[in-house]
């Protein structure tokens, strides 16, 4: 079963964006490529067993296993030495980047307290966008009572769009909820 919102975007959206962008190829139409969800836990350095709640619920939200994240550098100022562990983290492609990005948009998004859109200037100049979350249950997959601390995370979506104008006239057409006026 594909997911709803691929579907979406083949049936409606790609020939909306190729009008709206007065793009003469069909193959130019800008799509979604990945999504990345990244969960940086500082605490870690300390004691490692913090990363297996962080997993665990990723694993949850993203619906498949999470990566931990090693620390590049050593640092002493912040006690972390190269190799360490300091998050974890999910690549999301093709059917569950499109089912990931339907659950965010329709559901996780509207649970968040005085919601107001998200920022308009979260582009990086290459047509992707990153979105910052401050903690992980707005998602309805994770259990509020077995939740110990509350962590944020990051969560970056890859387009094939050109630019920041293209990629923001696609999420819009996905339905995603930008801040007016902003």
């Amino acid at each position: 079963m594909a997911a709803r919102l691929k579907e979406k975007y083949h049936k409606e959206i790609k020939k909306a964006l190729q009008k709206e962008l007065g793009l003469d190829n069909a193959m130019a139409v800008p799509e979604l490529d990945k999504i990345v969800i990244n969960m940086g836990l500082g605490e870690a350095t300390g004691n490692t067993k913090l990363l297996d709640p962080l997993v665990n619920d990723l694993a949850l939200i993203a619906g498949q296993k999470p990566v931990t994240t090693k620390a590049k550098k050593s640092i002493a100022a912040f006690k972390v030495r190269a190799g360490m562990s300091i998050g974890a983290m999910v690549t999301l492609r093709n059917e569950k980047a499109y089912e990931f990005l339907d659950r965010l948009i329709s559901t996780a998004l509207p649970r968040v307290r005085d919601f107001r859109g998200v920022s308009t200037k979260s582009f990086d100049g290459r047509g992707n966008y990153t979105l910052g979350l401050r903690d992980q249950l707005i998602f309805p997959e994770i259990d509020y009572s077995k939740v110990e601390k509350l962590k944020g995370m990051n969560i970056t979506i890859v387009t094939t769009a050109k630019d920041d104008n293209q990629a923001r006239a696609l999420l819009a057409h996905f339905g995603m909820p930008f801040r007016q006026g902003a």
